[in-house]
């Protein structure tokens, strides 16, 4: 009977959600370089990630990006498409975070509060050309950040496909801008 029980325990699924990633802050500003994302998250790791991430599988979290121009006449044109990368892994010798951009910037942290923020508040990035956009145009942006479980080792693949814990993402977040 009690050999029942444990089995019906392990077998039967778990009930936890997955976790919801807040998009606190976005905004597009035009600078001299292009056209700036400013944005921040509010979310947090749950038991399962933080394992993977300190037995050595890395994590990526991806931000979508997609701006869209109405036209009255056919369907809406999407001007911009763009994805940034953000990679965390952990070192066990030397006991450090790592995080880096798309493979561009490497920075090492000592905690993983640390690492996170630079997920949670990423640093403003460049997501078109100045002459990208037609001025005067007004134009719906769509955010979203995620976990991009594409990107893990094949058995973790197949893992968070059926495990809750491995579904980390936000909503689409949307908000117009308009060229000036």
């Amino acid at each position: 009977m009690v050999l029942l029980v444990l089995l019906a325990l392990l077998c039967s699924p778990t009930t936890s959600h997955a976790a919801e990633v807040d998009i606190t802050q976005a905004s597009l500003e035009a600078t001299d370089d292009g056209y700036r994302l400013s944005t921040s998250y509010a979310f947090e790791l749950n038991r399962s990630l933080e394992d993977a991430l300190v037995r050595g599988v890395p994590l990526y979290f991806t931000t979508d990006v997609q701006l869209t121009r109405r036209r009255w006449y056919w369907f809406d044109e999407v001007s911009i498409s763009v994805s940034r990368t953000v990679r965390i892994s952990f070192n066990v010798l030397t006991r450090q975070y790592h995080a880096s951009t798309s493979g561009q910037l490497q920075q090492s942290f000592s905690s993983l509060e640390d690492a996170m923020s630079l997920i949670r508040r990423p640093p403003r990035w460049i997501i078109a050309d100045k002459n990208a956009l037609t001025s005067g145009d007004i134009y719906k942006v769509g955010l979203r950040m995620r976990l991009d479980v594409a990107q893990l080792p094949k058995p973790f693949q197949i893992n968070a496909l059926n495990n809750s814990d491995w579904r980390l993402s936000s909503d689409w977040k949307e908000f117009t801008f308009k060229v000036e």
